[in-house]
């Protein structure tokens, strides 16, 4: 799936992920390839994401929205 991480200045990182796990305001939740549609507000915490191949990356954010979509995962952060 692909992963588009969007602040207000830039785009932070765009490319194909297996998996991302992201802090929701109601607790973490993951995502995988074909989950279905959804809208969600994410706290402060830690996301992270898989990327093909098994390399793991993570960030620290402050908070954002996150659009779940045709095996897109496009988030805004703050």
């Amino acid at each position: 799936m692909t992963l588009n991480i969007i602040s207000a200045e830039k785009v932070e990182f765009t490319g194909e992920v297996e998996c991302v796990t992201m802090p929701g305001v109601e607790g973490s939740f993951s995502v995988l390839d074909h989950h279905a549609a959804m809208i969600a507000a994410l706290g402060a915490g830690t996301m992270e994401y898989g990327k093909a191949g098994g390399a793991k990356e993570s960030r620290q954010i402050k908070g954002g929205i996150a659009d779940i979509n045709a095996n897109v995962v496009s988030v805004c952060i703050y």
